[in-house]
């Protein structure tokens, strides 16, 4: 498995907004101005820090948050459930963190969908 929770929601969720070029629509952060619709971003927010007696950590912990971003209410709810079933499912076991957050961005005339996941992994 990948040694970052980055790199594991990154290579759960590219399928999901893919490009004909084979690249993909998962960025980091923030996606880059003009990009196509819909994509997905992700970051970091948080999470507990397992401590051990003898200061060696195997197992680390992270929330990561997802968004989703698309010019439809329908499309954005429907690419999070696509989300939730490949982070939570049998291969990366992670956690969700209370019910999808919808949002719309009047800048942008986007629709978002937002999710938390606790995620697992051994660094």
């Amino acid at each position: 498995m990948a040694n970052s929770a980055e790199a594991i929601v990154f290579a759960a969720l590219k399928s999901l907004v893919p490009n004909s070029d084979g690249t993909f629509r998962v960025y980091p952060d923030v996606a880059p101005a003009g990009v196509a619709r819909p994509y997905i971003t992700y970051q970091a927010v948080g999470g507990p820090s397992p401590n051990y007696l003898n200061n060696t950590v195997d197992l680390q912990n992270a929330r990561m948050q997802v968004n989703v971003w698309a010019d439809s209410r329908s499309v954005a709810n429907s690419i999070m459930q696509a989300a939730i079933a490949a982070l939570a499912g049998p291969a990366i076991k992670a956690t969700t963190i209370g019910a999808p957050v919808s949002t719309y961005e009047a800048d942008t005339k986007l629709y978002g969908s937002r999710e938390d996941f606790s995620i697992w992994f051994y660094p």
